[in-house]
């Protein structure tokens, strides 16, 4: 019975438990308090273009995963340049060895830094041409978008210019790939 009255408020606009976005923005809010009002306002602009980038950088992840995966088989990283395996392996070493981090560590491919993906893809073109427009597009758009992510890591703030290159340029990609 409550529940079909809990479902009959909902319809009407009115909040039944618990409201995790309000707490969420309450949090935040008492977190970044003690810093300057300008400040507070630049890390939360950051603070988005730090999401979209974090997924674009893991959705170019995946896309290579699956496109490699699909194309020569579970197989795929043992065909990457040796080169670029050896970097991967080599920081997942050091962070297996050394960190006290506990995140994700058995995917070799987010030990690539971000300028390799770019690398992994012109390597394996053939698998990729019929999506990405070209290897200069590509290059391009992934030169810029690393220098920005650098940028970001850094804690350095951008200006509003280049926060629309970056939505543009992560727009044509996902255009471009079908997101």
């Amino acid at each position: 019975m409550f529940e079909s009255e809990a479902t009959r408020f909902q319809n009407a606009g009115i909040q039944i438990g618990a409201d995790a976005s309000h707490v969420e923005k309450q949090l935040l809010s008492e977190s970044l308090a003690p810093f300057n009002i300008g400040l507070r306002n630049n890390a939360l602009e950051m603070a988005r273009l730090y999401s979209v980038l974090f997924c674009f950088e893991n959705e170019i992840r995946g896309y290579i995963r699956d496109t490699l995966n699909e194309n020569e088989g579970v197989d795929w990283w043992t065909k990457l340049p040796q080169k670029i395996k050896t970097h991967a392996e080599s920081r997942q070493e050091t962070a297996l060895k050394d960190s006290w981090l506990e995140g994700e560590k058995t995917d070799l491919l987010g030990f690539i830094d971000f300028g390799m993906l770019a690398g992994i893809i012109t390597e394996k073109w053939s698998f990729f041409s019929n999506v990405i427009p070209s290897q200069h597009w590509l290059k391009q758009r992934m030169d810029e978008l690393e220098k920005t992510r650098n940028f970001i890591a850094h804690n350095r703030m951008l200006l509003p210019s280049e926060f629309q290159r970056v939505y543009m340029y992560i727009a044509d990609w996902n255009r471009v790939i079908g997101l």
